[in-house]
């Protein structure tokens, strides 16, 4: 399930995917995609990362809402050169000569629907323009202008089911300038839960899939290799709205702090002890280990932040996992056996929540295992190493 193909049709050893908790990426070194490197690099709550500002709650399009995009990757210059940032740091920490790169964008930032045919033509140019002819009213933006995919999922008598993937060409643009900037370049672009579901092992039984961070939660259900949903929940919007108003309130009325002139701090620099080392090298380890604990600080302090955010969300997690699991069974006249977690919420988060708003119960397992990591991957990149969950997707995106 590959979105925007290659032309040779493998995607590159190397994949990043960026969220709005951080960047990860992954190396693999052959199509069986055990990760051979991992690194991640956590991004601040007040970094934007784009997503269709008309996907609703419930899945519906609001086709007159404008603009379609919420705004460019970062939110301003600032923001997006953390992300650039982010992501060269993340791909330099995991790559070895190809530049080359298969980009995870956010869920979010893409539309994902499934449609019914009676016929496709079976030339591509041909079916690619019948599929976004019947896009032109499913999307808030262009389907004209958009960058758009189809796989046929299903065959049957008369009837054929696509799955078709879209998203604004100016969004699919930035995000590819993103990854040029940072000194790579893209060679394929995945929707988050698309990729992790890639990575699924091969056989009939159904699977339900929850791919829940911060800003979304996904439901998907597979079942041998064929897509039958696919749903996309925004989460806290009114609290990012509540968050940047109260931003704007306060930089508004900041206290201007009136500056002090060389002169009259004379005295007081003069009263300042110089710090003593030993010698250059103890001053230069001093530093070093200064910055090692105040990038761990920062990590845990974002930590914090994000899991308090989901907490915030934790009920429509929790709804979105309960509408995919009578969904699963009205589908397929059973419930489902379990389900399978992807995304930065993991899956011992998503157990609690479960748990705490009674749906269920189910046996929640991550989606990623430790068999699926090399030697040295899982204590690579950030300290601590890398949670399973947010390597669902550059796993997935790296299995041809």
């Amino acid at each position: 399930m590959e979105f925007i193909p290659r032309t040779l049709g493998t995607r590159p050893r190397l994949a990043c995917e960026v969220r709005a908790e951080g960047v990860v990426a992954a190396r693999a070194e052959d199509a069986f995609a055990v990760l051979s490197a991992v690194a991640r690099v956590p991004l601040a709550d007040e970094i934007v990362v784009p997503r269709l500002t008309a996907i609703e709650a419930d899945g519906t399009v609001d086709s007159s809402a404008a603009p379609a995009v919420s705004s460019g990757v970062g939110g301003d210059a600032k923001g997006r050169a953390v992300v650039v940032a982010a992501v060269r740091k993340a791909l330099e920490a995991v790559c070895l000569r190809s530049r080359e790169v298969t980009l995870v964008v956010p869920d979010a930032s893409v539309r994902v629907l499934l449609l019914d045919f009676d016929e496709l033509s079976t030339k591509p140019a041909e079916a690619l323009s019948v599929v976004r002819f019947r896009l032109k009213k499913l999307l808030p933006f262009d389907a004209d202008d958009a960058a758009v995919s189809y796989q046929v999922m299903a065959t049957a008598k008369g009837s054929l089911q696509v799955l078709a993937v879209a998203m604004p060409r100016e969004l699919l643009a930035d995000y590819e300038s993103v990854v040029r900037e940072a000194g790579f370049e893209p060679g394929a672009i995945l929707p988050s839960t698309l990729a992790a579901l890639a990575g699924l092992p091969e056989g009939d039984a159904p699977m339900l899939v929850v791919n829940a961070g911060r800003d979304g939660v996904t439901t998907a259900i597979v079942k041998a290799g064929v897509l039958l949903l696919h749903r996309t929940v925004d989460l806290g919007a009114d609290r990012r709205a509540d968050q940047r108003a109260a931003a704007t309130q306060l930089a508004s009325s900041a206290i201007q702090v009136p500056l002090v002139d060389r002169e009259r701090s004379a005295e007081e620099w003069a009263r300042q002890e110089p710090v003593g080392f030993d010698d250059q090298n103890n001053a230069a380890v001093a530093v070093e280990t200064t910055l090692i604990q105040q990038e761990i600080m920062q990590e845990i302090e974002q930590e914090i932040a994000a899991e308090s955010s989901l907490t915030e969300s934790a009920g429509e997690v929790a709804q979105a996992v309960s509408v995919a699991a009578a969904y699963f069974e009205d589908t397929l006249e059973s419930p489902p056996s379990g389900i399978h977690a992807a995304g930065t919420l993991g899956a011992k988060a998503l157990i609690a929540l479960l748990d705490e708003a009674r749906v269920g119960p189910f046996a929640v397992r991550e989606m990623l295992h430790s068999q699926m990591l090399g030697a040295g991957a899982s204590s690579a990149g950030s300290p601590g190493g890398v949670p399973l969950g947010w390597l669902a997707g550059v796993r997935g995106a790296l299995t041809n």
